[in-house]
């Protein structure tokens, strides 16, 4: 093929995109049609937040985009025959009073009841029968009326039919409750709180792909974690979107970001200094000794318990810092002056002055500076991009990782443990500026994360220190060298509570080559 048959083969590929309806249209059918956004997310293959973002101002791209629009075009057109059909049947007056009700339907269904989860709960103006028990409920779940309380959802004893006198069957004696399950508790047992609820949670999510992957690939363990290890990323955001279902707070996935968050060339860096530890003891106590290379386990996995930013990072300047609020902050750090047994907690500098570093980092400064510690003075903060905070944002999608892992280990499974891990630190890692997931933009998110993991092995270094043994090294987010017992300070095993052995080695010279070094 020539240069230029090449060049007409891509100007071929290239045509227009599909039309896509405005956004308020995009929603409104969407909920005119009673479809969750969960539903429709689903059978495009996209995450929930995904769809929150085609709803609220931006658009898909490629094959998705001509999919979405098909999947609107349709909706536009079911519905529009359906109000043909019912302005057809019903007298004027009538037609009048359901266009109405019906407008304000939409109207009250696209603001989610305060404190839950806008892609669960939908507001109905006028109440509709519920599915579970029949009586008039307020709130619409995945598309389908029903009482979200399950007193609420209980026949009152003048509704409840009396059985009756002649043969009354084991059914009509059972009460009718909203969350009653299988009698036997099984595993096929599905609670009836939440119509058509799927059988399977965040939980399940987890061993139900690895055991698919293993049926799809005739139980060839090699060929499952090379599909498992590709999927990671997509299947990491199911869990978050499934983990954030009822929450109190929404994740905003695309936020405005200030210009420090941005990389400053393609291939370069934004200007967010994470405080890595990579630091060696210059001079060890007298004698040879016994180091022992300790691993950290799970390290960017505990690290998702950190204060993250809710939403748009906000601008301020000032000295004073904000415990309710987290971001990344320009501050002049502290001098240092325990190089010799611990590290630096802002990492190896090259260059002195100011820094912009993130909330662990900072936290962690104002820790050490504080009356228990008097390791350093408290840092300068010149000026803030924050905004309100929480530490538990990602606690559930964190601990059913945690879960799934400790699982794994107990199971000798280490397809599952390697899947596990590929999910939390690949979504650790494309959550900045990266191809392999657009679904999350939150470079913000994806430092103090970082920083969190370096700071949690700072603490663990201090803590050696504190319990009488020499720190020799500490490196990334999950070496740390010691010398001494080690086990009477660190639990050993592979729980992230726990640390392992990776290496031993013999460090250090006689006593009469070490006079003068350090004691």
């Amino acid at each position: 093929m020539s240069d230029f048959d090449a060049i007409d083969s891509l100007l071929d590929a290239v045509g227009p995109e599909a039309g896509l309806p405005p956004c308020q249209v995009r929603r409104e059918l969407r909920e005119r049609a009673r479809l969750s956004k969960a539903q429709v997310a689903r059978a495009l293959g996209v995450s929930p937040s995904t769809l929150s973002g085609w709803e609220s101002g931006r658009d898909p791209a490629g094959e998705i985009r001509t999919k979405y629009a098909y999947l609107l075009d349709g909706l536009n057109a079911k519905l529009a025959t359906e109000n043909e059909n019912e302005t057809t049947a019903e007298p004027a007056e009538e037609q009048s009073a359901v266009s109405g009700t019906a407008a304000a339907a939409v109207t009250s269904t696209s603001s989610p009841e305060l404190g839950q989860d806008e892609d669960e709960v939908e507001l109905l103006a006028v109440p509709e029968p519920c599915v579970l028990c029949g009586r008039p409920a307020e709130q619409r779940v995945a598309g389908f009326a029903q009482h979200l309380d399950p007193s609420d959802c209980q026949a009152t004893p003048a509704e409840t039919p009396k059985p009756p006198p002649t043969a009354p069957s084991a059914q009509a004696q059972e009460p009718r409750t909203a969350r009653s399950s299988h009698p036997a508790g099984g595993k096929g047992a599905v609670p009836r709180g939440r119509a058509f609820q799927e059988p399977s949670g965040p939980a399940d999510l987890i061993p139900e792909a690895v055991h698919a992957a293993l049926a799809e690939h005739q139980g060839d363990v090699e060929s499952a974690s090379a599909v498992l290890l590709k999927r990671a990323i997509p299947d990491a955001m199911r869990l978050l979107d499934e983990t954030r279902k009822g929450a109190r707070y929404d994740v905003i996935a695309h936020p405005w970001i200030p210009d420090i968050l941005k990389k400053q060339t393609a291939k370069g860096a934004d200007q967010i200094w994470e405080a890595r530890p990579k630091w060696t003891r210059t001079t060890l106590p007298p004698g040879q000794h016994e180091v022992t290379a300790l691993d950290i386990n799970g390290a960017y996995l505990s690290a998702l318990k950190t204060h993250l930013p809710l939403g748009q990072l906000e601008h301020s300047t000032g000295f004073a810092h904000d415990r309710r609020r987290a971001g990344v902050h320009l501050i002049t750090p502290p001098a240092w002056e325990h190089d010799a047994v611990l590290p630096n907690p802002i990492g190896q500098r090259d260059e002195p002055g100011p820094l912009w570093v993130t909330e662990p980092t900072l936290r962690l400064l104002l820790r050490l500076s504080g009356p228990k510690h008097r390791l350093c003075e408290p840092p300068e903060i010149h000026e803030s991009y924050t905004s309100g905070t929480t530490e538990n944002l990602l606690e559930k999608f964190r601990i059913a990782l945690k879960d799934a892992r400790d699982t794994a280990i107990a199971d000798g499974d280490e397809l599952t443990l390697e899947y596990v891990k590929a999910m939390y630190s690949k979504f650790v890692s494309t959550m900045g500026e990266s191809n392999y997931n657009r679904e999350l933009y939150r470079p913000d998110w994806m430092h103090l994360i970082r920083s969190q993991a370096f700071a949690n092995l700072w603490m663990k270094a201090l803590k050696a220190h504190d319990a009488g043994l020499p720190v020799v090294r500490a490196m990334g987010t999950d070496e740390l060298h010691v010398i001494g017992d080690w086990r009477r300070v660190f639990p050993e095993g592979r729980s992230v509570t726990e640390v392992k052995v990776k290496d031993t080695y013999t460090a250090g010279t006689d006593a009469e080559a070490s006079t003068g070094q350090e004691q």
